[in-house]
């Protein structure tokens, strides 16, 4: 009899640590994901056009470069991808060229401040930030992927189909 209440006190008491401790951890992936989503927005909101960049997946990175190596060759394309790249790394002026735009069709607002955000699937370095705008009747399903140990933003991942 006290072998059982032994043991019965001791899975018990493992069992009080082990979740809380799992939960901890998912809490805080979940905290990070949420934290780099938001910033993105808030990056936007204040025209901090080098963050924005920092936030980002490297494919909506690589689909930004594309876009504006696309448009400038109507023009005569004057800047290498190299070129691109690094002016939309330091903010420069075809960062702020770019997210200028950007941002007259995207107010980031309407997400930061009218809109619900819940956690989505989730799975191994992929995650869904449901983010619903309270006139519309479908959410936005936001594409968060974890590259080199930190989540990023994958806002064309997202919003692509819609802009097309």
């Amino acid at each position: 009899m006290k072998k059982i209440a032994a043991t019965t006190f001791i899975v018990l008491w493992v069992a009080q640590f082990l979740p809380s401790a799992y939960c901890q951890n998912l809490d805080a992936e979940q905290n990070q994901m949420l934290a780099a989503a938001e910033s993105v927005f808030k990056a936007m909101k204040k025209n901090d056009y080098q963050k924005i960049w920092v936030l980002l997946t490297n494919a909506s990175k690589n689909t930004i470069v594309d876009d504006i190596i696309k448009e400038e060759s109507k023009w005569g394309g004057q800047h290498s991808r190299e070129a691109i790249h690094d002016d939309l790394t330091t903010g420069g002026k075809l960062a702020k060229a770019y997210w200028s735009n950007y941002i007259a069709v995207f107010d980031p607002d309407i997400v930061l401040e009218q809109s619900k955000w819940q956690m989505g699937k989730t799975a191994k370095g992929k995650a869904i930030i449901t983010i619903k705008h309270r006139k519309s009747d479908r959410p936005a399903e936001l594409q968060m992927y974890k590259e080199n140990g930190t989540w990023k933003v994958g806002l064309e991942e997202t919003f692509r189909t819609s802009r097309r």
